[in-house]
């Protein structure tokens, strides 16, 4: 690397593809530095991924622990400590943030605080610093998307930030605005702490871009656990008065309007690029009209020494995608032959059951023209799911029926997102679900409705009748 800069790559944000690509930079031999105006972790470890996961958890115990009379075991009357719940959650958060910034530190990376911004395509000014880099990495991530109307005050009105912090008392009525995946955890979250929750959804459809037959499995899971929702409505205002927050909810197809008032109401409609402040133009680096920035499959911008990872380059906004984003960029930029080519992008719903899916759709993989055949081998049939009185929810493989190649697979089951790893590898490896239904799995697990739905592909599953 030219030795006039300051540093080999500085990384902008420190987020999950910030620190990956800082870290695996570093190890590369390259002179780092990783610049964040908030703490290390960025949204996934500080106010995402990891805080969600412990409330679900938490939830999950108590909705465990109201059915454990099924099989005998018997508790006293449940009582919620709200005040140790956010303070477990929040030890968790500072365990792993410190430990990221263990790991800068074990690889000489220079952490700077502050927010960065653009001077030029060189150049970047830190807080009251400035500093040169032969390259940089934007890696600032994504914030949740606004509603006119719904002015969030993290207290009554909040989005998924504000929503993790649990009040006391727990909110008797809960509206989440947003059918998404984020909607649906914290959704999840309330229910089981003892809201009464409703989603609102403008969409046809809850979970855009999941199967349809796993949507519609996972939503009568959902509906049976308490949690309402209702598809083709928005939230047109929010006000707040002594009973609670009056909210207007219009159809979108009739135009019918009502009003309906809840504790808290959760804004969950998506989440945007985060670039407020960078002064990518100073630069030359393009944005969309979306406000991403733009990369190859090397992950560079249109300024071929600037990359862009991440939620701030383009969907999915997924950590595990900005990770190997991060590392993708890291390892080009030390000149080394990567680049982004997943065959298929893993998603889940962290609720329980879980939804995950890899891969295409039955209607994507019949719009792209293949002929398309399906095997799904439900939870109802699975010894280990009974076990764990988890039966709801199915495995379900799209596959083409010429070939035999393995196109898709969808999961609705308790621990699918930890069953969607040899999903997305035999995707990845080109696998067959002859491949999958002659792979041997251990008996009894959750992971050997994978390979029954791979064997009732070719109606052959043992432990259902193929029809």
């Amino acid at each position: 690397m030219t030795k006039n800069y300051d540093f080999d790559v500085l990384v902008i944000g420190a987020g999950p593809g910030g620190y990956h690509a800082a870290i695996r930079a570093a190890q590369l031999g390259l002179k780092v530095a990783c610049a964040d105006r908030e703490a290390v972790g960025g949204v996934c470890l500080n106010v995402g991924c990891i805080p969600t996961k412990a409330l679900l958890h938490a939830g999950e115990q108590m909705a465990a622990a109201r059915h454990a009379s099924e099989f005998g075991l018997t508790f006293g009357e449940q009582k919620l400590d709200v005040a140790k719940l956010n303070g477990w959650k929040d030890s968790i958060v500072k365990k792993l943030t410190g430990g990221v910034s263990g790991l800068f530190k074990a690889n000489k990376v220079t952490y700077l605080v502050g927010q960065a911004s653009f001077v030029d395509d060189h150049t970047v000014r830190v807080g009251e610093q400035t500093y040169t880099a032969a390259n940089v990495i934007i890696a600032t991530g994504s914030e949740p998307a606004r509603i006119p109307g719904l002015e969030v005050d993290q207290q009554s009105i909040v989005d998924s930030t504000g929503a993790l912090t649990v009040p006391d008392p727990v909110p008797a009525r809960m509206l989440c605005v947003g059918g998404g995946v984020i909607s649906f955890e914290f959704s999840h979250i309330y229910n089981n702490l003892g809201a009464k929750v409703k989603i609102i959804e403008f969409l046809p459809t809850i979970i855009p871009g999941a199967d349809a037959d796993a949507v519609k499995e996972f939503g009568k899971s959902m509906k049976k656990q308490g949690i309402e929702f209702e598809t083709q409505a928005k939230a047109n205002s929010a006000v707040k008065k002594a009973d609670g927050v009056h909210v207007e909810i219009e159809n979108v197809k009739t135009g019918e309007k009502r009003t309906e008032v809840f504790d808290r109401v959760l804004v969950a409609v998506g989440r945007r690029p985060r670039t407020d402040g960078l002064n990518v133009e100073a630069a030359g680096v393009a944005r969309t009209d979306r406000g991403f920035v733009p990369a190859d499959e090397q992950q560079r911008t249109n300024v071929p020494h600037i990359f862009a990872i991440g939620d701030v380059a383009s969907n999915p906004m997924l950590a595990h995608k900005a990770m190997k984003e991060g590392l993708v960029a890291a390892e080009v930029i030390a000149g080394k032959p990567a680049a982004q080519d997943a065959v298929a992008i893993p998603g889940v719903v962290y609720t329980s059951p879980e939804l995950a899916w890899v891969g295409l759709t039955e209607q994507e993989a019949r719009d792209k023209g293949y002929d398309v055949r399906t095997g799904v081998f439900p939870l109802s049939a699975s010894g280990r799911a009974m076990t764990l009185q988890q039966t709801d929810g199915f495995v379900k493989m799209v596959v083409d029926h010429d070939t035999d190649l393995l196109l898709g697979v969808h999961i609705v089951a308790a621990h699918a997102s930890d069953m969607l790893g040899e999903a997305s590898l035999a995707l990845e490896m080109g696998a067959t679900a002859t491949d999958i239904a002659l792979t041997i799995h251990a008996h009894p697990t959750l992971g050997e409705t994978i390979l029954e739905a791979a064997e009732s592909v070719h109606k052959q599953a043992i432990h259902i009748v193929n029809r």
